[in-house]
């Protein structure tokens, strides 16, 4: 029996309900920090007395560089999942860019925006 070539269109809605979720809970991680950021909903040092304004404006300057960061990485990882929702749509999700062919399904539901296998993902190194 020949290597199949793609998943099913049955696999890739059930691989698309997956990583729906993943954006939805992704997006929300993201407005938490984005709200986090801008001081919606804050209870920052503004109110504080001078003494320990001091002592927490370094502390909060690193904490919102953090919080940048996290942002950050976590709006790439959005757009990883978007990306892959448009792979699901055009029906090459799962297909390894390096070697062609697919990628397990155990990796895929580990990380759904892999567009490496296993196999190829070793070979980088």
């Amino acid at each position: 029996m020949p290597d199949k070539v793609r998943y099913s269109d049955q696999e890739l809605a059930e691989f698309k309900e997956i990583i729906l979720k993943k954006l939805d809970r992704a997006r929300q991680d993201y407005e938490l920090l984005r709200n986090t950021l801008t001081h919606e909903n804050s209870n920052d040092i503004e109110d504080t007395s001078p003494t320990f304004k001091v002592l927490e404006e370094g502390a909060n300057t690193l904490s919102r560089e953090q919080t940048g960061r996290l942002a950050e990485r976590q709006a790439q990882f959005i757009k990883h999942l978007e990306a892959a929702i448009v792979r699901v749509e055009n029906k090459t999700y799962g297909i390894c860019r390096e070697t062609g062919k697919l990628i397990s399904k155990q990796r895929l539901l580990a990380v759904p925006h892999a567009t490496l296998s296993i196999e190829a993902k070793l070979n980088q190194k």
